[in-house]
This record gives structure tokens, C-alpha cells and sequence, in this order.
């Protein structure tokens, strides 16, 4: 018995060695790699020098780390409350209605537009002489029109406008599979008890729904931190760099400026965010659960 479990277990170690091969050549090899150039001097061509946590003092002492490091945190926000919020209020909005199908795939269908597409798309509606001003003052409310991708902060909301009507769809899908998978006997007794709308969704709903919650929130953290495109296209983080974010600080400064140990010291940063966030979250949601 003992010489067949261990060759189940062998053979089970055979069948995850492909995948964990990838994981650690593409994921954990790139990121040892990338912290090590945190500590360096490199222009991407000569051999990098060892220069300590000279890039880390330089960034939290340069001034226009402020900026990127600020618009980060409000993608960070925003990015999450609202593709989630937005993804929950259209499930359960559209949950058991008829039709529901078809609204189900005219949610989806901007995340299947890659992210250039979509930020072209709003740079020509959200542009100075862009339908949307042209909208405004076709009746009569020119005096609300703003240069959307030129000032702050409507630029950095514009943006996160533009990569919430993509992420969206994606949020509708997770919460509509947790809403087939719940339970009737928890939601008949809530109704019998009185309870509808709102009340039903955040008092019964929405706590059945924590693990979707997690998976949609955990997601969107992490897409949230390495949006990219949308800004490079919108507006390439100007003017200047106003409405930049770390990672396009990243790109700026590794394949524009050719400060390859700088730029890896702003990856490291974004992944400690990104870790230190998933962590304090997972672990707030996980107590919350082992409450309940």
C-alpha cells in the first residue's frame, strides 16, 4: 500500500512539474531577476553596477514620484469599487429576467476590445473638440465642457471611465455564477421575513457572495496596478506627468530614459503595493468569514 501511494504521489508531482516549471522560468526567475536590477545601476547595455538602495531613496526623493505614486493609489480605488460595484448592480439587476442573455452579452462585449482599441476610442469622444464637448454644447450646456484628457484630475478619471466600461462585463460574469450557485432556502426565508431590494442584497446576498467578492476584488487590484494602455494611449501620462502611474513611470523610465535599475525599482514597488494590499484584504475578508 505504502509503495502505491508513493507512486501516486510521484505521479502527481509529474503531472504539476510542467506548469510549475513555467510558473517558476516566466514568473519567479523574471521577479528575482527584476529585484536584483532594483539594486543596480544599468542601462540595459553595459554591465549593472551595484549601487545599494540608491534607486529606492531616489524615489521616494523625486519630486514627480508624488504624482504617479498618487494617481496609483486613486486607480487602486477606483479601479476596484467601481468595476466590482458596477459588475455586482447589473447581475443582480439582470439576474432572472428575461432577455437577460442578450444584456449579458452587451455587458461582456467591451472586455473582448483590447485596451488600445477602447482608449482610442474614448480619447476621440473625451478629446477638446470630442463628441462629448461637442454633445454638451449641442444642448446648450457648453459651459460644462473641460479639455477631459489635458486637465487634472478629470484626465485620470476619464481613464479610469474608459478601463471601468471594459472591466465591468467581466465582474457581471463572476457575480452571475455566484448567483446561480446560491442557495433558495436562505433567500425564501429573507423574503418571507420582509426582506427586498436593497435590504436583500446587502444583508443576505451580498455576504452568500463574499468568495466572488474576493476573486472579483483580488482581480481587479491587480489589473488596477498594471493598466498600462489605456493611459499610454490617452493621454501618455501628461501633461506633464499629471496623469502618469507607476507603471507607465516604469516604461518611461526603463525604455525611454534607459534607467533599467530605476524602472526595476518602481516594479518592485508596484508589486510590494500590490502584495501588501491582496494581503491586509485577504486577510480582513478571511476573519470577517471565520465570524460569520
Amino acid at each position: 500500500m505504502a509503495s502505491l501511494s508513493s507512486r501516486k504521489q510521484r505521479a502527481a508531482y509529474l503531472y504539476v512539474a510542467p506548469a510549475a516549471l513555467m510558473v517558476g522560468i516566466f514568473l519567479i526567475l523574471p521577479m528575482l531577476y527584476t529585484t536584483m536590477l532594483a539594486f543596480t545601476d544599468w542601462n540595459g547595455m553595459t554591465a549593472p553596477a551595484f549601487i545599494g538602495l540608491a534607486n529606492f531613496y531616489k524615489l521616494v526623493t523625486d519630486a514627480n514620484f508624488l504624482h504617479p505614486f498618487a494617481n496609483t493609489l486613486k486607480w487602486m480605488v477606483l479601479g476596484v469599487v467601481l468595476p466590482v460595484g458596477l459588475g455586482f448592480f447589473f447581475a443582480y439587476a439582470i439576474s432572472g429576467l428575461k432577455g437577460a442573455k442578450l444584456m449579458q452579452i452587451c455587458i461582456y462585449v467591451p472586455a473582448t476590445i483590447s485596451a488600445s482599441a477602447a482608449g482610442i476610442v474614448f480619447g476621440f469622444v473625451l478629446r477638446n473638440e470630442g463628441v462629448l464637448n461637442i454633445v454638451l454644447d449641442a444642448i446648450g450646456l457648453g459651459a460644462l465642457k473641460v479639455n477631459w484628457l489635458y486637465v487634472q484630475p478629470y484626465n485620470t478619471y476619464a481613464m479610469i471611465g474608459a478601463y471601468t466600461w471594459q472591466a465591468t462585463g467581466i465582474n457581471v460574469m463572476i457575480f452571475l455564477v455566484g448567483l446561480q450557485g446560491l442557495p433558495k432556502e436562505p433567500l425564501e426565508a429573507a423574503t418571507l421575513d420582509g426582506a427586498r431590494g436593497w435590504v436583500l442584497a446587502t444583508k443576505v446576498i451580498i455576504p452568500m457572495l463574499m468568495p466572488y467578492v474576493v476573486i472579483a476584488s483580488l482581480l481587479a487590484v491587480i489589473n488596477s496596478f498594471k493598466v498600462f494602455d489605456t493611459i499610454w494611449v490617452m493621454t501618455g501620462g501628461g501633461p506633464a506627468r499629471m496623469s502618469e502611474t507607476l507603471a507607465v513611470t516604469m516604461y518611461k523610465e526603463g525604455f525611454a530614459n534607459f534607467r533599467m535599475g530605476y524602472a526595476s525599482a518602481v516594479a518592485v514597488v508596484i508589486s510590494a503595493l500590490s502584495l501588501l494590499f491582496s494581503y491586509f484584504y485577504m486577510r480582513n475578508m478571511l476573519a470577517r468569514e471565520s465570524q460569520a
